[in-house]
Formats: C-alpha cells, structure tokens, sequence
C-alpha cells in the first residue's frame, strides 16, 4: 500500500475510534440504549412485535437486528418476534411500482404493526422520505417509534418516541455505531427477558 492508502486507513480508524469514545462518555447516549432495550423487551413481554427498515446499509442492518432477535444473540432462548421490512421483494417491487418508493415501509407498517408494537426505522441522514412516512404511519397506528440515525437527526428525530443520534455525521461510522449499539440493545433485552423467567 502507497502512503496515501496508508493514511486513509488510518484516518478512517481513528474517526471510528473517536466515534466510539465520544458515545461511550456520552452519559445520555449509554441511557437511551437502556431505555430503548426496555421499550422493545415491554412490546415482546405484551405479544407485541418490532418491525425494521432502512435503506441500503441500513436495509441490512434492520435485516441483522431482526436476525439476533429471531434466531439468538448471546444465548438460547425462544425466538423474539422481530420483522425487516426491507427483504420481500415482491411486496417492494409492487408497493414501488402501484404507489412510489416513498410509500415501501409506511404500506407494510400500516398492512402489519399494531398498537404496542414497535417501529424501529434506521437512517444515517434522517431524511429518507420512506423512513420519515413509516414513522408518521407507525405514530398514528399507535407503535412505539425507534429512530436509529446520524449527528444532526434530519427530520425523523422528532418522529420518533426514542431516537439514537450516532455522534458522527460520516455515513460509514455511523451504520458502525447503529450496528453496534443494536447489539448492546439485543444483550439487554436477553438479560430482562431471562430475567424473568
């Protein structure tokens, strides 16, 4: 690797790195993971169920998440109710194609969440038009609404009931810090749910 090369995998390290450290200090950053774990186990304890979307990266992200809370994260345990909205493709395709992309996850929060259920919607700007119409559908259906975005929140920050500023505005960082914060919510819904068993 020339020196050029070398140096962005430097600065893109340390960017990570500060990211990291800037959330891990930040007293309110830890306590909303707490509080957004606590909201997800409260909806899965009442039968209720989460529902995922993002786009791009953060298409598989909610894909990831939904996976550790089906299958498993840390330990064995009964399979947690958990839908990614972004994986039918027929149902995108056709919700794409009759009504507009805009329309792909608000059609599906409309067509399957219920009260008591929660939303959680991944954007790393905050201002994707199919993010921002899923949490509008959700907030009037009565779901609980988990915004998972950037720095500066865009326009889903105050959509959402809990949302998680990742304290970057670097797209790359942030889908690390979303990812990671997602398995350190996982973690804490297992210890409540085995908690009370």
């Amino acid at each position: 690797m020339d020196e050029a090369a070398l140096d962005y995998v430097r600065k893109h390290l340390a960017a990570s790195r500060d990211a990291f450290a800037k959330a891990a200090q930040d007293g309110e950053f830890v306590a909303l993971l707490g509080k957004i774990a606590a909201a997800v186990a409260t909806s899965l304890k009442g039968g209720g169920k989460i529902l995922l979307c993002g786009n791009g990266g953060s298409a598989a992200d909610a894909q990831h998440i939904a996976g550790e809370l089906l299958s498993r994260y840390e330990s064995d345990r009964a399979p947690l109710a958990a839908v990614a909205l972004t994986t039918d493709t027929s149902v995108l395709t056709a919700i794409g194609n009759d009504y507009g992309y805009e329309h792909v996850f608000e059609r599906q929060v409309l067509g399957l969440g219920r009260k008591g259920d929660v939303l959680l919607a991944l954007s790393t700007s905050g201002r994707s038009p199919n993010i921002l119409r899923a949490l509008d559908a959700a907030k009037k259906n009565g779901l609980v609404t988990i915004g998972f975005t950037g720095q500066a929140g865009g326009d889903m920050a105050s959509r959402c009931d809990l949302a998680l500023r990742a304290p970057s505005d670097k797209t790359p960082v942030i889908q690390q810090i979303h990812i990671t914060a997602a398995h350190v919510i996982c973690g804490l819904i297992e210890r409540s749910l085995s908690a009370k068993r």
